[in-house]
């Protein structure tokens, strides 16, 4: 019984994907569940797995353009598990002389037929190799050491959206720094005890979450967006948090982030994370958001400029902790410094807001106990 593969629902908006890798080769014998095939769309790439088990009969080729619900292949299921290696079967030799044919009658050639004729025997003495269609196919120019690579439909989205958020966005970005000694006290003192209660450790990006939403409480424009001649305010705070993969920069949005504690926050967290990783997070995943953290501190980044994620007003970059010497209380004394960054678009925040708002974030990190009391 033939199972047909379709290209399955990536998402509301994406109506086409195109072939990345094919991951199991044709008349393998593949088990339901197994992936088949990788699709790309301009957001986000789906594996296609096995319905069935059984043989695989793929119809598509590396970078073929295809559509939702369309048939890319069957599985006979009635086929049988392979018991041990499969070996071609041998090839039979026959003893007896092949009959000869009388040849054809030989015409007159011009000296440029024997020339091709010639040329195309030295051709075919040469074997061709086999690409793996798992392998991306990569031109390569006549310039030595020089390649060029078909970007990936994300990769060309993201350059697409950096080119739109510069020209159709008045982006500007304030700065300030932050204090993290009391952030890192509480998890150092709570560390093991958070890890060994809920399974998770305790990070920084669960206390910038939370410091977010107080401020956007406090500040309800900045997570506000131009949408035509109006501008949207949604009463919820959900927040998308960059995640940095092989294949690009993800924005996992993490919902309704006002009613979860720190355990339900680095959680879920962490199984964004994972799913943007491994290419198995959905576009639902991504879609939505009214304010976007990035980190830059985990690669070293002292202080950058954020750019903003549409059509979004907002974004807050961290940093590098660095320990810095600061006065406090009229002494000089060495602290955990952290700069910030807030980019926003002035079209819809004014600078007394966005810095206002930094300010209410930087207080809220520098006084954890503003967390408790929604402050």
């Amino acid at each position: 019984m033939d199972v047909d593969i379709k290209v399955p629902t990536i998402g509301e908006s994406v109506s086409t994907a195109v072939v990345s890798a094919i991951l199991k080769p044709n008349g393998s014998y593949v088990k339901e569940g197994d992936e088949i095939l990788e699709l790309e769309t301009d957001k986000i790439n789906q594996i296609v797995y096995a319905p069935a088990s059984g043989m695989l009969s793929i119809s598509v080729k590396q970078e073929d353009k295809v559509s939702i619900g369309q048939v890319i292949g069957k599985i006979d299921s009635s086929a049988k598990a392979p018991v041990g290696p499969v070996t071609p079967p041998p090839q039979k030799h026959s003893s007896e002389p092949k009959p000869v044919s009388a040849p054809a009658p030989i015409a007159s050639a011009s000296p440029n037929s024997r020339k091709m004729a010639a040329d195309f025997i030295e051709e075919i003495k040469i074997p061709s190799k086999p690409v793996p269609e798992s392998i991306p196919k990569t031109v390569t120019t006549q310039v030595p050491g020089v390649t060029r690579k078909r970007m990936s439909g994300l990769r060309r989205t993201i350059a697409q959206r950096l080119v739109e958020v510069k020209n159709q966005t008045a982006m500007l970005t304030t700065f300030n720094e932050v204090d993290m000694s009391k952030v890192m006290d509480i998890r150092s003192a709570e560390k093991e005890s958070f890890e060994k209660r809920y399974g998770i450790r305790l990070g920084f990006m669960s206390f910038f979450i939370k410091a977010s939403v107080a401020a956007l409480k406090a500040f309800p424009a900045v997570g506000s967006f131009i949408e035509g001649e109006e501008l949207v305010t949604y009463d919820t705070y959900d927040i998308g948090v960059g995640v940095s993969t092989d294949k690009g920069l993800f924005v996992p949005v993490l919902r309704d982030c006002e009613a979860l504690s720190f355990a339900q926050t680095e959680s879920k967290l962490a199984e964004l994370a994972k799913k943007a990783r491994e290419g198995t997070i959905s576009v639902g995943d991504l879609k939505g958001g009214i304010f976007t953290i990035t980190n830059g501190g985990t690669f070293g980044s002292l202080l950058s400029t954020p750019i903003l994620n549409p059509p979004q007003s907002a974004i807050l970059g961290m940093h590098n902790i660095v320990k810095r010497p600061v006065v406090v209380e009229e002494e000089i004394v060495i602290r955990p410094i952290m700069y910030l960054a807030l980019s926003y678009d002035h079209r819809v925040i004014d600078g007394k807001e966005a810095v206002q708002f930094l300010v209410h974030i930087k207080q809220s990190l520098e006084d954890p106990a503003r967390l408790l009391l929604d402050l």
